[in-house]
């Protein structure tokens, strides 16, 4: 045991101390087609080529068929009114079984939704210990650029991400974190192996005694490399070299916009989040072109604001693969009512036929 102290501290000065996480500016040469990246991580955008950006025909419309409105009748929404009682514990079922309907008001209500299906690509320089993996480096060819790497699609409207390694720009390089040694000194202890004693402060002593923590050594193993002064390296893993390579990051992404007029000043539109509609209308192409002719010239008009809106947002940075369009017509019913002599109301709304009220009565008993 006290041979093996005497070994601790024995300083290498060949094992180098700790460098970057990262590469440092300029460890790796720019590949044709992907500079722009400033080092490890950076992820700077691919924009597509001006071959991949749909372009939009000029005055093109797109014509909506007419659409009935749905009526609700007064068991469907006496039923719907008990449904929504039921689930609120201090309401009580009398008033909505006694009520007395004085008028159902169907209420015209449009939900337009824009989809942009788009595809987006990122590249960044990624790494690897080299173990003797194969290296597909330049010396088999030039990188293909980023839109010409050939990518399955997806099913359409779907979100997903995939990476894949850029064909011909692997490079092998010495570890910039150990310098191509495959250790770092420990910085915990400085190389040596071993640290003060933090009961005795290095003194070997404590109250005129022998320290029992270090046995009068006045210093420790160091626990961080177990007393060898240096670790493996935590890049390359001992490996000594790394393996660099441009990996392409490819996003599949809908991006989706919804628009409801207020037609109903006392019933809340968030309500319409939660419900979904009778979709009358779907209009899908790789560019959808602004509604005209609609009856609610406001869908018209939003319509025309979303499509340029999406179409300069994404036709600059991705590749808009897919847009589609849709109209829904989400049911809304005013219900009023009376109920012991007073007048009462609620709202029908949705395909689901759930209930929003503002006040509802109470009953003299729980029933």
């Amino acid at each position: 045991m006290g041979d093996q102290d005497e070994d601790l501290g024995a300083f290498d000065p060949n094992i180098p101390e700790e460098g970057p996480s990262a590469p440092p500016p300029g460890w790796l040469d720019d590949v044709h087609g992907y500079q722009g990246h400033k080092g490890e991580g950076d992820n700077p955008l691919c924009p597509p080529p001006p071959a991949y950006t749909p372009q939009p025909e000029l005055n093109k419309n797109t014509v909506v068929p007419d659409v009935r409105v749905p009526t609700v009748s007064e068991d469907v929404a006496r039923e719907a009114l008990l449904k929504f009682v039921d689930s609120k514990w201090r309401y009580s079922s009398k008033p909505a079984r006694n009520l007395i309907f004085k008028e159902l008001k169907p209420v015209i209500v449009y939900r337009y939704r824009l989809e942009t299906y788009t595809e987006t690509r990122t590249s960044s320089w990624q790494f690897e210990p080299f173990n003797g993996q194969v290296v597909d480096g330049p010396q088999y060819g030039m990188s293909p650029p980023p839109w010409d790497i050939p990518m399955a699609l997806p099913q359409r409207f779907s979100d997903r991400v995939e990476k894949v390694r850029v064909p011909h720009s692997s490079i092998v390089k010495l570890c910039h974190k150990c310098n191509g040694c495959g250790r770092t000194r420990c910085s915990h202890c400085h190389g040596r192996g071993q640290k003060r004693c933090t009961f005795c402060h290095g003194h070997g002593r404590t109250r005129n005694k022998r320290c029992t923590s270090c046995h009068g050594r006045g210093r420790k193993r160091c626990t961080f490399c177990q007393g060898h002064g240096f670790k493996t390296c935590c890049v390359c893993h001992g490996s000594q070299n790394l393996l660099h390579f441009i990996q392409l990051t490819v996003t599949w992404k809908n991006d989706i916009s919804n628009f409801i007029p207020d037609r109903q000043p006392d019933f809340p539109d968030q309500k319409f989040e939660q419900v979904t509609g009778d979709p009358f209308f779907v209009d899908e192409s790789v560019l959808v072109y602004p509604i005209q002719g609609f009856p609610d010239q406001e869908i018209c008009d939003v319509s025309t604001k979303m499509i340029n809106e999406h179409l300069n947002r994404f036709s600059s940075t991705s590749r808009i693969l897919q847009q589609r369009q849709t109209i829904e017509l989400v049911p809304l019913t005013h219900a009023l009512y009376t109920y012991s002599g007073k007048n009462f109301n609620f709202f029908v709304y949705g395909v689901e036929n759930k209930v929003f009220t503002a006040k509802y009565p109470s009953a003299c008993s729980i029933s």
